[in-house]
């Protein structure tokens, strides 16, 4: 891709660790070309990529954390949301920014950076994450099939192999309006648990407390909060991010960058605050509900196992006998929406780090079937109790991995090396640092404090437990060491950026002249297809 003046805008290395503009998909006659102007109207060019990312955080996953943070611990667990989201959108600002000045999404970044055994092991540690997101959306999708039609679990976890070729079914009516009905019925079901909120009433007093108020009380607590974390931060999100950007043309000039990355802010926040009031919602109505006095005998049995093919008598105050089917409408949309954006996420995963592009239905059949088979192991053992653990245990895998995504975006931005003058400012480094050391903190903490627990209440002889001890023990030494490289390791591999003169910036700045513009089309091309075109002129 060229410049106006006829300067290559990206220096591309040759040979095996080059990225290829070879499409995906068939590429489209659309595009979202965003004038080089000041004008506040250009963030309607910038609308997308936030409300696609904020999905994941209103997924099968949250729900179910969710819930069981409302009945087991009523508001006390709601500051961790609170803190999540405020370190999604510093973190979702970031990956964005990364996009947007280098022209490289971060998984690009990883193989220009890392040597080749780094570089395939990252790499199978972000497929795994992918996988284990996918988990909780074959679980709810089996559990909304078992609410509609009275499936069995087993067999519904089964049939969410199916999920791929009804998405390219329904593509071809236009994914706008498929991405609009997704959209409705996600807001629906957030509807009725705010009109459930009016039924509920929970104790302002109670929610503030628990929204401001860190506190981790009672056995399990950790662990839930770390699957909450999990849930909401979750690093296929930042491989996500850093690509969608690149599917805007933007003005290559100071002022452009600049704008790009402040209007991409602002709609994350907007998209992120949506989800925010979402997860705070479903927490105070289970958490309201379930610890009521007036609760029957059948809804306090529910609440005491609590998953999401019982959630629904939750909304029976507002909804009566037709809780259940709407829940399970909007957790299947929930699901399928999810799956759009993780199987976009794994195609960029691919590309970034190998070079490697699969057909769509293709990528989404095979990172499905990863997830179908522990979901059915346990679906068939386990039953709804069991995938409803199993929906923990994936959103806590998603934090112990997030590390290894957070740490390189970290280093990445904060490098004047591949940012040049729009690396971190200190103080946004020093906060975006600790909040990755505050959650590799916590992992690490709840890794020893298990793992120790464990060992000590097993019924394994002496000899067994100092074997598992040493295996264990290693095991986390080894995850120590990989975040432990990852920090101490210096960039070395520089971003080729187009830089402008002084006078070509000015004159850029004033309006004078065409700035030369951005848009990746090997990017644009792993797009859903039959995107509206936009056009602000």
């Amino acid at each position: 891709m060229a410049s106006a003046s006829g300067q290559p805008q990206f220096i591309a290395s040759t040979g095996n660790r080059s990225f290829s503009n070879a499409p995906l998909i068939p590429n489209t006659e659309d595009q979202i070309v965003v004038p080089d102007r000041k004008s506040w109207k250009n963030l309607f060019a910038y609308m997308g990529p936030g409300f696609l990312v904020s999905i994941a955080y209103i997924d099968p996953g949250n729900f179910e954390t969710d819930l069981q943070a409302g009945a087991q611990y009523k508001y006390e667990l709601l500051w961790i949301i609170l803190v999540a989201s405020c370190a999604a959108l510093i973190i979702q600002s970031l990956a964005a920014k990364l996009g947007v000045v280098t022209g490289k999404h971060l998984a690009e970044h990883f193989r220009m950076e890392y040597p080749k055994v780094p570089n395939f092991i990252l790499w199978v540690l972000a497929e795994i994450s992918i996988v284990a997101c996918d988990i909780p959306e074959v679980i709810g999708t089996a559990f909304a099939l078992n609410m509609l039609f009275k499936i069995p679990l087993w067999c519904g976890v089964l049939l969410t192999g199916l999920s791929t070729l009804m998405l390219l079914a329904l593509q071809q009516y236009g994914v706008r309006k498929l991405e609009f009905l997704i959209a409705f019925l996600v807001f629906t079901i957030a509807a009725c648990f705010f009109g459930e909120l009016g039924y509920a009433k929970p104790v302002a007093s109670e929610v503030l407390d628990g929204l401001f108020v860190p506190q981790l009380k009672g056995n399990g607590a950790t662990g839930l909060a770390i699957s909450l974390l999990g849930a909401m931060v979750m690093p296929h999100n930042l491989f996500l991010h850093s690509a969608l950007v690149l599917s805007r043309k933007i003005p290559r000039s100071v002022r452009g960058i600049k704008e790009a990355c402040r209007f991409y802010t602002i709609e994350s926040a907007f998209a992120l605050m949506v989800a925010f009031l979402i997860n705070i919602s479903v927490i105070s109505v289970s958490g309201a509900v379930c610890n009521s006095t007036s609760l029957n005998p059948q809804d306090k049995a529910s609440c005491q196992d609590l998953d999401l093919n019982k959630a629904s008598f939750l909304l029976r105050n507002v909804l009566g006998s037709w809780s259940s089917k709407l829940f399970a409408i909007a957790l299947l949309a929930s699901g399928q929406s999810s799956t759009i954006t993780g199987t976009y996420a794994g195609q960029y995963v691919m590309q970034g780090f190998l070079d490697l592009r699969l057909t769509p239905w293709v990528r989404n059949f095979l990172t499905r079937c990863l997830a179908i088979i522990p979901s059915l192991i346990v679906a068939l053992i386990g039953g709804s109790a069991g995938a409803g653990k199993l929906i923990i245990i994936a959103s806590m895998i998603l934090s112990f991995e997030l590390p290894f995504a957070l740490v390189p975006l970290l280093k990445f931005t904060s490098s004047k090396t591949k940012m040049g003058q729009y690396a971190n400012q200190t103080m946004v480094a020093a906060v975006t640092w600790i909040i990755g050391f505050l959650i590799m903190g916590i992992n690490v903490y709840y890794l020893v404090t298990g793992f120790i627990k464990l060992l000590l209440n097993s019924p394994m002889k002496l000899g067994a437990k100092v074997v598992c001890g040493i295996l264990g023990f290693s095991g986390m030494a080894v995850y120590l060491a990989g975040i432990t490289y990852l920090v101490l390791r210096k960039n070395k591999e520089a971003s080729h950026l187009l830089a402008l003169t002084t006078a070509e910036s000015q004159q850029s700045e004033n309006g004078q002249g065409d700035a030369s513009m951005c848009r990746r089309e090997d990017i644009v091309s792993m797009q859903l297809p039959e995107r509206t075109p936009v056009d602000l002129d």
